[in-house]
C-alpha cells in the first residue's frame, strides 16, 4: 500500500493528473486520455507514449490510490474498465498538490547539464548556432502556449499556461543575451593561462587531462 503520509511528491506529473481525473469521477482510461488532450494537460505531463496512461493507472492501482469500480460494455464498443479513486488516493492527491505548490523540487533537466559540460570541441560560433536553434524551437512552443483560450474559462484554470509561457519567455530572453555575448566576443572559451589557474581548485582536471584540453583547444582554434 502506498501510504499518503510517506509520499510527499508524486512519481510524475502524469501520476498526479490521472489520479485527479479518477478523483473527479469514475472513468475509463480512454476517457482520461480524451480529457488530458482536451484540457491541455499534455502540455504539463508526458503522454507521448500511447500506453503512458495505462501504465500510470496500473501503478496507481498497485499503490492503492485508485481501484477498479466496474467493467462496462457500451453498444458496439469493446469492454472497458472503469476506475475510481480510493480514500487514500484522495488524501494523497491533496497532499501532493500542497507539497508541489509550496516546496520547489530539486529537478535535473538535461539542458543545464549539457551547459556544464561545454568543452574545447565546441567553438563560440558553434555554440551560438545551437543556442539560436534552441531559441527558434522555444519560440514555436511559446506561441502554442500564447494561443488565445476560450474567454469563458476562469483564469484559475489557465495558471499553468501562464506559468509555462513565463518560463519560456525568461529562457528565451536569457538565451538571446548569451547569443549576443557570443556574437560580440564577450563570451569566449578560457585561455590556457586561465585553465592553468584552475589547477589549484578542488575538482580541477589532472595535469594530463589539462594538457589534452589545452591541446584540443589550440587545434580547434587553428581550424576555425
Amino acid at each position: 500500500m502506498y501510504a499518503g503520509s510517506m509520499a510527499n511528491r508524486p512519481r510524475s506529473p502524469l501520476w498526479m493528473i490521472v489520479l485527479a481525473l479518477a478523483c473527479e469521477e469514475p472513468m475509463h482510461p480512454y476517457r482520461m486520455q480524451q480529457l488530458i488532450k482536451q484540457r491541455g494537460k499534455d502540455h504539463v505531463a508526458n503522454v507521448a507514449q500511447r500506453n503512458s496512461v495505462y501504465q500510470t493507472i496500473d501503478a496507481l492501482v498497485r499503490a492503492g490510490l485508485i481501484r477498479v469500480r466496474e467493467t462496462a460494455r457500451d453498444e458496439n464498443r469493446p469492454e472497458r474498465t472503469i476506475y475510481e479513486a480510493t480514500g487514500e488516493g484522495r488524501r494523497t492527491l491533496a497532499e501532493w498538490i500542497r507539497t508541489v505548490l509550496s516546496t520547489p523540487a530539486r529537478e535535473f533537466p538535461d539542458f543545464p547539464a549539457a551547459l556544464s559540460l561545454l568543452g574545447p570541441w565546441i567553438t563560440p560560433a558553434e555554440l551560438r548556432a545551437m543556442l539560436e536553434a534552441r531559441v527558434q524551437a522555444l519560440e514555436a512552443r511559446r506561441r502554442e502556449h500564447d494561443t488565445p483560450m476560450p474567454a469563458e474559462l476562469p483564469r484559475m484554470f489557465l495558471l499553468e499556461e501562464e506559468y509555462m509561457s513565463a518560463i519560456l519567455r525568461a529562457e528565451i530572453a536569457w538565451l538571446r543575451g548569451v547569443i549576443e555575448d557570443l556574437r560580440a566576443g564577450r563570451l569566449e572559451p578560457p585561455t590556457e593561462a586561465e585553465m592553468r589557474e584552475l589547477a589549484s581548485l578542488p575538482g580541477a582536471p589532472s595535469e594530463q587531462a589539462m594538457r589534452r584540453l589545452t591541446a584540443a583547444t589550440k587545434r580547434k582554434r587553428r581550424r576555425v
